[in-house]
């Protein structure tokens, strides 16, 4: 297959399965096997396309241009073809869990669920392999639209509520400050491409990339910064498979992922470490890093704790790339995959556990893991990857990201991520303990397990298994990251 048509399969795909599933909206069962038979299909085409990446190539299509030298253009360099193996597999991944979750739970509008689903897949693809920031603004604004219909599934007033910081943050943050900062890039540079090396070098000073970039930081509001973080657990009135393309899938990957991709190729890690414009970065990621650990640990809702889990754990990311060093770039790129993987196994259990005792309260989870062992291990192993224990993904991550503080000479920013671990282990094994250790509601131990419909079983289980994998091939990420810093 031509690189070209690949780029256009994957991109077309998606909006193939939102029809397909507005065809069948009559029909559950054609429309279901109908999204998953293209959610296959996306990721073959994404997979084709991995070799030529590793081989030094960077496939590109041009669609159109909107005005002389601003195209809607694609290019498929290593960070991106990272982001849409992720976004491609975990579509598919997360469609079987939908299926058992939707149905078990009796939830209405399916159809447009799934349709929403389909065109936000289609939004983060255009985002991970986007050519320019014109493409990438266009893409990142249509996924946060896709997804507003998710958050305010249910049609309550709690969701409206909680559609409106949503959309309200995410608009206000994108167009007053994300914007503006593509305008003044073009303005400076005269070409918004993702070019290696950056296209900013030699033409702004230390003062200039100090507030360049934080319109950028602040502006990419789904990476979620504090004080620009509400819109996430807001969100959280969303059915679960919503959460986990919330949270693993989508929309919070593509705010860190557009962050790192601007800090790599709009300004370049050089321009950075050398002027230390994005120190400021530094303490503000390592500040989130710690204020969101210690909230999550007062909040008993388990998505709650799950949804300021995540908003700690994207501001790894956004560290990695503030360090503007190699190490600390490639530890921010890998933790995308590696949290990804180890949040959406949290967000399955959390939503299995709801779906078979409807249960959401953490003080009432005691004795979970006894009635539901599969799916309490399976949290056991996402909790140990996203606390960056070995072997387990989030360990490899977590100390290439140790490195990069190191060669930056940030010694605070080591202290900061050993804490940050410290505070991983409180607010998440201590669900654990009471899962497994501690006695029901009644006192007496209920000894009937009962799980969740396969359908949400069997994906939290490949999801946990891919921890475990990610340990052992994470020289492969290595390996196709590595270029995007010269290594």
């Amino acid at each position: 297959m031509k690189p070209e048509t690949a780029i256009l399969l994957t991109l077309v795909l998606p909006l193939a399965a939102t029809l397909l599933t507005v065809l069948f909206s009559r029909r559950p069962n054609v429309r279901e096997a109908s999204t998953l038979i293209t959610a296959g299909a996306v990721l073959l085409a994404v997979l084709s396309l991995l070799p030529r990446v590793l081989a030094g190539e960077r496939p590109e299509l041009t669609l159109f241009e909107v005005l002389p030298g601003l195209a809607i253009s694609f290019r498929v360099e290593p960070l991106g073809m990272l982001f849409a193996m992720i976004a491609s597999g975990l579509w598919l991944v997360t469609t079987f869990y939908s299926i058992g979750y939707m149905r078990g739970h009796k939830e209405e509008n399916q159809t447009r669920f799934y349709a929403c689903f389909a065109v936000a897949i289609f939004g983060a693809l255009g985002v991970a392999l986007a050519g320019n920031l014109f493409t990438l603004f266009l893409f990142y604004e249509l996924l946060t639209i896709s997804t507003y219909p998710l958050v305010t599934h249910h049609g309550t007033e709690k969701a409206r509520r909680g559609g409106r910081v949503y959309l309200g943050i995410l608009f206000t943050t994108s167009i007053g400050l994300l914007l503006f900062a593509v305008i003044w890039t073009w303005n400076i540079a005269g070409t918004l491409d993702f070019r290696e090396g950056g296209i900013l070098a030699g033409k702004i000073d230390g003062t200039t990339a100090t507030l360049l970039l934080a319109l950028f930081a602040f502006g990419t509001g789904k990476a979620a910064l504090m004080p620009f973080h509400r819109w996430l657990p807001a969100a959280m009135v969303a059915p679960t498979p919503v959460s986990a393309l919330l949270h693993a899938v989508a929309v919070v990957k593509a705010g860190v992922f557009t962050v790192m991709k601007v800090i790599v190729y709009i300004f370049g890690i050089d321009l950075l470490g050398g002027s230390g414009a994005s120190v400021w970065l530094m303490y503000v990621a390592g500040f989130t890093v710690i204020a969101a650990s210690l909230v999550a640990l007062t909040r008993d809702n388990l998505k709650a704790r799950l949804a300021y889990s995540t908003i700690s754990q994207l501001s790894y990311i956004v560290l990695g790339a503030a360090l503007a060093q190699s190490w600390g770039v490639i530890g921010g790129s890998m933790h995308i995959v590696m949290h990804a993987f180890g949040k959406i196994t949290l967000f399955f259990c959390a939503g299995a556990i709801y779906l078979t005792t409807h249960k959401t309260e953490i003080s009432d989870m005691r004795g979970i893991g006894r009635v539901m062992p599969v799916t309490m291990f399976a949290f056991l192993i996402g909790s140990l990857s996203v606390i960056g224990l070995p072997p387990f993904g989030g360990s490899w991550s977590k100390w290439y990201l140790v490195l990069g503080a190191a060669q930056a000479g940030q010694g605070l920013f080591i202290a900061v991520l050993m804490v940050s671990s410290l505070l991983n282990v409180a607010y998440l094994i201590p669900i654990v303990v009471r899962g497994y250790f501690s006695t029901g509601d009644d006192g007496v131990q209920h000894p009937a397990i009962r799980e969740a419909p396969m359908f949400c079983v069997v994906p939290l289980c490949l999801t946990a298994a891919a921890c475990l994998v990610l340990f052992f091939y994470a020289d492969s990420i290595y390996e196709l990251l590595a270029p995007i810093v010269g290594v």
